[in-house]
């Protein structure tokens, strides 16, 4: 079919299956307020015009396959109760795709976006498969899981979760086939695709799959970005009760993880579990620690070319882990990360630097309690012999070496404590304490003056590392 002239079918009724395959529009196109009982067919159609398809009702599915908008495309309230394809068209003018709802899925794979491009949706899914963005695109969207995976993006595409139902001059779009669902937005894969022109906006990326994008570290991420988070609760471990650091951590590193501790119901895993991914739990195609630490090292330096340093450090403990945890890495330097990791938490986590500390401080005045400090003060000697007839007399005074004397129980006084004390407080800040000490107590004391102020350090920069702007 050809349509020489202006086709319009506003306000037109299509009681049963309506396909206008391989049809050509010369004229602009009007669809306007028409109901589509059945199955709508607009595959391999040129529209060599303006198409407006504002206020269409789609109570089938509706595809316009390997299509081509030469024109203005206008979907203004467009209502899809099942699928809405429009795989491999091309759209060579600016085009609205929106606001519309569909209670299925949205198809946009393979398509070609040669001008400005709004794309507004409230719908279940959308797949962006192989979509080309040869302009500048908005993606505004609600309820919707988007598929980015081998997008080709040439210019800046913004992706936004949109806060409020969509409103067009009728009044506001019906959201009532997508009630119970979460109205967020959650990109599902940017697998393949190239994120240096991508704006994400109050997206959640909990369950997004990076493995494989370009310039990831290019990325800009805005507003409220959600990503995974470590389990909750107590775990054991050779008998200790054990937690993990709540942070924000990647999906892949979930399926990583899920393969080294499986969840109990790996159908049904719970907040206490690491997320199992898709080949669970074949490890040969599920992401390691050395797909893992790239991820991560990208995504924190898109968060520090941000000037949000606070947030990053969640994405370094990320890439430090998994060094530390990588089997191809020396032995000796998953030993040296894997002491950094427990003293400290990567230099991220004060808490544990200062417990550590207050350990070390006691242990320390333990010891010198014990072993370091003298029963008595040491008193000086003086020795010499008498010369007769006046003559000078040499004298020399020696210091007797301290003495430790009595049972444990006499050495734990409180006097003593005070002592041991003071000697700790010295080493925290390099300080030499001045005591008489015993052998074993002068070595303590050095082993003191060099872990203390180190671990010292380490919260300093741990809560530096949270506060700064």
């Amino acid at each position: 079919m050809r349509f020489t002239d202006a086709a319009r079918f506003g306000d037109a009724a299509f009681t049963g299956a309506a396909r206008f395959d391989g049809a050509t529009f010369a004229g602009s196109a009007w669809f306007d307020g028409a109901t589509f009982a059945g199955a709508a067919r607009f595959d391999e159609v040129l529209f060599a015009d303006s198409v407006l398809f504002d206020g269409t009702t789609f109570t089938s599915s509706a595809l316009f396959n390997s299509a081509t908008f030469a024109g203005a495309s206008r979907f203004d309230g467009a209502t899809f109760a099942s699928t809405a394809g429009f795989g491999g068209a091309t759209f060579r003018a600016a085009v609205a795709l929106g606001p519309m709802v569909c209670g299925g899925h949205v198809d946009v794979s393979g398509v070609v976006f040669e001008a400005p491009t709004t794309i507004e949706v409230a719908g279940v899914s959308m797949e962006c498969l192989r979509t080309r963005w040869e302009s500048t695109a908005t993606l505004r969207l609600r309820y919707v899981g988007l598929d980015l995976s081998d997008a080709v993006v040439t210019h800046p595409l913004s992706v936004t979760a949109h806060p409020a139902p969509f409103t067009v001059p009728r009044g506001t779009l019906s959201e009532s086939s997508l009630t119970g669902r979460d109205p967020g937005v959650r990109l599902q894969s940017l697998r393949g695709a190239d994120a240096a022109h991508l704006v994400l906006t109050d997206t959640d990326l909990s369950g997004c799959t990076f493995a494989g994008t370009f310039h990831l570290d290019q990325i800009r991420l805005r507003g409220r970005t959600r990503f995974a988070r470590t389990p909750r609760g107590i775990r054991w471990r050779m008998g200790l009760p054990m937690r993990w650091t709540p942070r924000r951590t990647l999906a892949e590193e979930h399926h990583w993880r899920a393969v080294r501790t499986p969840p109990a119901d790996p159908a049904h895993p719970t907040d206490r579990d690491w997320i199992p991914g898709p080949h669970h739990p074949d490890p040969t195609h599920t992401p390691g620690p050395d797909d893992l630490a790239p991820l991560y090292r990208d995504l924190r330096k898109a968060f520090e070319d941000g000037k949000n340093e606070p947030d990053a450090a969640d994405f370094y403990y990320g890439e430090m882990d998994a060094r530390r945890l990588d089997p191809e890495r020396p032995t000796g330097e998953r030993a040296l990360l894997a002491a950094y990791w427990a003293l400290s938490g990567y230099g991220l986590r004060a808490s544990r630097a200062v417990g550590w500390l207050l350990g070390a401080m006691a242990a320390t005045v333990l010891a010198l309690m014990l072993w370091g400090l003298p029963t008595t003060e040491p008193v000086p000697h003086t020795t010499g012999i008498q010369a007769p007839h006046g003559q000078r007399i040499d004298l020399v005074t020696k210091a007797p070496d301290p003495e430790l004397a009595g049972a444990f129980h006499q050495r734990l006084t409180s006097q003593r404590a005070e002592k041991a004390t003071r000697v700790v407080l010295n080493s925290v800040v390099f300080r030499a304490s001045g005591q008489n000490l015993t052998a074993v107590g002068t070595y303590t004391e050095m082993a003191s003056r060099f872990l203390e102020p180190m671990l010292l350090t380490l919260a300093l920069l741990a809560t530096r590392g949270r506060v700064k702007r």
